[in-house]
């Protein structure tokens, strides 16, 4: 059994192909199968069921895929780390999230670490999901995830941030744009703009939605939060959105309104990483800087 039999099984665990992981790795699939089949040898049973769209792990196979990621992402942030003390003031903070995150909580948080860290690589993952973060953070050589806080994941330590509240995002000329807030039930009979569908803010939503007992119809999801508001601002529905850092609630500039929904639970966001005991000091750093940012952002709203 090699390090390199466990990368290729967790890669093949993550991605529920052989041919994937094969094409990924520059490799045949034969060669990504021996790797499995010596490790079925080694283990003394079957780690992989066969199905027609692709592999997922048996019983066996969960057990070592979860105890070889644990290994193999502490060994390559401890080795990551080694390379940056010997560059010293150089290295990297690599950081997986959603695709609007960086311009909605990192902007200026970006901006002031490169000026105090210019050797320092900053590198960005985009996912599509809270749980893909999860996924990527686990099964990659990546320092932190930006995600929507939520229940515990085996492996993964979730600290937060800050809350959003929820708004309304609704065109200037909609008769709901004049409200100063706006009470859950007043949500039931309009028309709503969806989140993005396996998106954690959407089932956070959805969830309060059905404790309040509202029910809600829509012919529009969007891939992200700003494609809803640019909806709304359009006049072509209602987005329930977070309120991110810095928007000015109640209000906002131009075709566009945000209303306050102080009936609706807020949405935590914040940091996942591996461990955060163990995380690079320039991770940290960075983590410190994103977090003080949104917080400077958010008592200036």
């Amino acid at each position: 059994m090699t390090l390199d039999d466990l990368r290729v099984f967790v890669a093949v665990c993550r991605a529920g192909s052989l041919s994937a992981v094969a094409r990924d790795l520059g490799r045949t699939q034969s060669a990504v199968s021996q790797h499995i089949r010596r490790l079925e040898k080694e283990t003394g049973t079957g780690l992989l069921e066969r199905h027609a769209r692709g592999v997922v792990p048996t019983e066996a196979g969960r057990i070592l895929q979860a105890a070889a990621a644990d290994g193999i992402s502490g060994l390559d942030g401890a080795l990551r780390r080694l390379d940056d003390l010997v560059r010293g003031d150089g290295g990297s903070v690599r950081v997986t999230t959603g695709a609007t995150t960086v311009r909605h909580f990192m902007s200026e948080a970006v901006v002031t670490f490169r000026r105090r860290h210019p050797r320092v690589s900053l590198e960005f993952q985009t996912e599509n999901s809270s749980r893909s973060c999860f996924d990527a953070l686990a099964a990659d050589d990546l320092d932190l995830a930006w995600i929507t806080i939520g229940r515990p994941v085996r492996g993964i330590e979730q600290r937060p941030v800050m809350n959003l509240p929820w708004v309304l995002a609704v065109g200037a000329d909609d008769p709901l744009a004049a409200r100063t807030r706006i009470e859950p039930a007043d949500l039931t009979g309009i028309r709503h703009i969806r989140l993005p569908e396996n998106s954690a803010s959407r089932a956070h939503l959805d969830a309060a939605f059905a404790g309040l007992d509202i029910r809600i119809s829509s012919d529009t999801s969007v891939a992200d939060w700003d494609t809803a508001l640019l909806l709304a601002e359009l006049g072509l529905g209602h987005a329930v959105v977070p309120a991110l850092p810095g928007w000015r609630v109640p209000g906002a500039d131009g075709p566009l309104r945000l209303v306050p929904i102080p009936g609706l639970p807020p949405l935590a966001v914040g940091w996942a990483v591996r461990r955060w005991s163990a995380l690079a000091p320039l991770a940290r750093v960075f983590a410190d800087e994103v977090a003080r940012s949104c917080t400077a952002r958010a008592a200036g709203q």
